[in-house]
């Protein structure tokens, strides 16, 4: 086992069990609306992209029963969740908290990789400006989540730092879960 992996959280294998039987499509729909809103409130995130803008990618949380196809489209993204592999010119994969330590700058992605903890497959080229607009953003999902939750914003925060504190998986961005 590498010095990452070890360090790294994983999903809780009851949980994700639990998952199997999680109707996709409200998912699908859940996070396509949320990753619009993400667009919008970040446009050079998919601009980044560049001529990767319409190349689809599988994000393969290795520890949940799904796997994630993103497809840019352009900076009007589709998200499908998806039971087995999924279609994509690339496919990243690792364990759903360094997915997200990855956006939220916690982990770095060259350590994960060849560490092995992170496995990116097909179109590197594609992965790599993935990677690199997703780093040039800034993103931190869980203001994300709560700048669309209104009156929950608050209530949401404490949960999710509670949930932050007892996974250890890095829901905010390092240098921003001071600021909420």
């Amino acid at each position: 086992m590498s010095q990452t992996q070890a360090t790294i959280p994983l999903f809780p294998p009851i949980l994700a069990r639990a998952l199997r039987v999680v109707p996709l499509p409200p998912l699908s729909l859940s996070l396509t609306a949320y990753s619009r809103k993400i667009a919008k409130n970040h446009p050079g995130l998919f601009r980044r992209l560049g001529e990767f803008d319409h190349t689809p990618f599988v994000l393969d949380p290795t520890d949940l029963p799904f796997v994630i196809c993103l497809d840019p489209n352009g900076g009007v993204p589709r998200v499908t969740v998806v039971r087995g592999k999924g279609e994509g010119a690339a496919r990243i994969s690792g364990p759903l908290a360094a997915l997200i330590g990855l956006v939220h700058g916690a982990y770095d992605g060259d350590a994960l990789f060849f560490s092995r903890d992170l496995v990116v497959e097909g179109d590197t080229g594609a992965a790599l400006a993935l990677r690199n607009a997703v780093d040039d953003a800034e993103l931190d999902l869980a203001q994300e989540i709560a700048s669309i939750t209104g009156p929950l914003a608050r209530p949401l925060h404490h949960i999710i730092e509670f949930t932050q504190r007892r996974t250890g998986v890095c829901l905010t961005r390092p240098d921003e879960a001071e600021a909420w």
